[in-house]
């Protein structure tokens, strides 16, 4: 059985893992037997995480390059793999925030984050899967949100993102499927951050937010690694297009 989710032998890419989410999932797939490739466009701030997952034993590389730029990743990508080998597992976890009324959104930061949150997908998504389909298997998992399914005031474009980021997830699936590849998406629910530390440090939301989820509580960022595991693992070899809500329980109520 352990077998089924062992990553042994395999290479993972986290995009936006010099920190939060992605560094947490990098360090899980790590520990589950994967070897690591960092991203990040902070070359120091990712320099600095890879030196702390090294300390754990983990294998890990650093691959800086911006995931909004469709050039930079297709060279980023095609290099480190004529290099170094297949990247046999991507996880799309770039992303980024923005919070203001809707009527009053700056159009420029609604571009930002359709380039940051949605075309990184596609862009890094494209890269690897080229290589993937040559192989004829690969992992590919998104980062979606419970806003892929739900709304709050104040932050319609990025609710409009990760909708997106659920039918991009299909849509790779759909193309995908027949070349080997499973195309998968994790939603998380409102997890302690940096990304949301705004919220965190805010006892009024803080109260609304236990009281609005059947947990009671805000995630821990390594109750992710599991749901990342087994999507990137052969525990999940007929599991296609599908979005896995880790929420504490959101979702389901009302």
């Amino acid at each position: 059985m352990s077998q089924l989710f062992s990553l042994a032998d395999r290479r993972a890419l986290v995009t936006g893992s010099s920190q939060g989410i992605g560094y947490a999932l990098a360090r899980g797939l790590a520990e589950a037997g994967a070897e690591i490739v960092l991203n990040g466009r902070d070359a120091g701030k990712l320099a600095k995480a890879a030196e702390t997952l090294r300390g754990t034993g983990a294998t890990v590389h650093e691959l800086a390059f911006d995931a909004t730029d469709h050039e930079g990743v297709r060279a980023a990508i095609d290099g480190f793999e004529a290099e170094h080998g297949a990247i046999d597992i991507l996880v799309n976890n770039a992303g980024m925030q923005y919070r203001t009324p809707l009527e009053d959104f700056p159009a420029e930061m609604f571009e930002k984050l359709l380039q940051t949150n949605v075309a990184s997908v596609f862009h890094v998504g494209q890269a690897c899967a080229r290589h993937m389909i040559g192989r004829g298997r690969g992992k590919i998992i998104n980062i979606a949100s419970v806003q892929t399914s739900l709304a709050r005031p104040g932050i319609a474009p990025y609710t409009t993102t990760k909708g997106a980021v659920g039918n991009l997830t299909k849509g790779m699936a759909t193309d995908w499927a027949r070349h080997g590849l499973q195309c998968n998406a994790i939603a998380p629910g409102y997890f302690d951050t940096p990304l949301n530390e705004a919220l965190v440090k805010d006892p009024e939301f803080s109260a609304w937010l236990e009281k609005r989820t059947p947990a009671g509580r805000w995630g821990k960022v390594e109750e992710l690694v599991g749901a990342c595991v087994f999507l990137s693992s052969d525990a999940s070899s007929f599991v296609n297009g599908h979005t896995l809500f880790v929420d504490g329980g959101i979702t389901a109520s009302i």
